[in-house]
């Protein structure tokens, strides 16, 4: 914690928290506060005029990010009998049968970072939508990651490319990566302003006032930089 707290404390005399900052130079100070001993990830974090109680005031979609998040994405595709087959033919890292479901409800088997499901198989999945829910990674229609067959080649290859999902949380706001503190910084503005774009597309009809409120940079372990919108 000391550690942290003399890398915090020195990264602070780089910018004022009270300043608000135009994206490009706020990834820019973002990335160079980044002085951690692991590659850090950079983040967004919207601050949005929305009621989240409300089922008409929810943010939730997905934003190709033109450089990912450096990281291979696992993909588990929710498929039996000839579906199977074409999940595993489209590129498919693990195949999820009734038994693979099973292992994720009793023993909590995680190993995958993004889930998709043809239509057939929502019933049975339904069954660990707790477990799979809070951590993003329950296949949903809306995210497109409910797909028939057919369409399994292009989803699995645009997750793998850097398709992220995003939604609001119970407090109205929505955190999303945008890629390690390694990259280069014209590829991180890049994809700041990919999510920015689609964050500011999904203002729901309902919303009254102000919809974006505040925009944070920040890297793992650094102090948060704001956006002038």
């Amino acid at each position: 914690m000391a550690a942290k707290g003399k890398r915090y404390a020195t990264a602070l005399k780089e910018f004022s928290r009270d300043q608000y900052y135009p994206l490009e130079e706020a990834v820019a100070l973002a990335k160079k506060m980044a002085t951690a001993k692991f590659d850090e990830t950079i983040e967004m974090h919207f601050r949005l005029g929305i009621d989240p109680r409300q089922s008409d005031q929810q943010v939730r979609s997905t934003v190709m990010l033109p450089h990912g998040l450096g990281k291979t994405v696992r993909v588990l595709v929710f498929a039996e009998g000839e579906d199977a087959r074409a999940a595993e033919a489209a590129g498919a890292d693990i195949v999820a049968d009734e038994q693979t479901i099973a292992r994720i409800q009793n023993e909590g088997f995680l190993d995958f970072d993004a889930t998709i499901a043809v239509p057939a198989m929502m019933a049975k999945v339904g069954r660990v939508a707790r477990i799979l829910g809070p951590r993003g990674l329950m296949p949903n229609p809306k995210a497109g990651t409910v797909v028939p067959a057919g369409e399994l080649p292009r989803v699995i290859q645009e997750l793998k490319a850097g398709r992220l999902e995003f939604r609001n949380d119970k407090s109205g706001n929505v955190h999303m990566p945008v890629g390690k503190a390694s990259f280069d910084h014209e590829k991180l503005v890049e994809n700041a302003k990919a999510a920015f774009d689609a964050v500011a597309a999904m203002k729901p009809s309902a919303a009254k006032g102000v919809y974006m409120r505040r925009v944070v940079v920040a890297s793992t372990m650094g102090p948060g930089v704001r956006v002038s919108i």
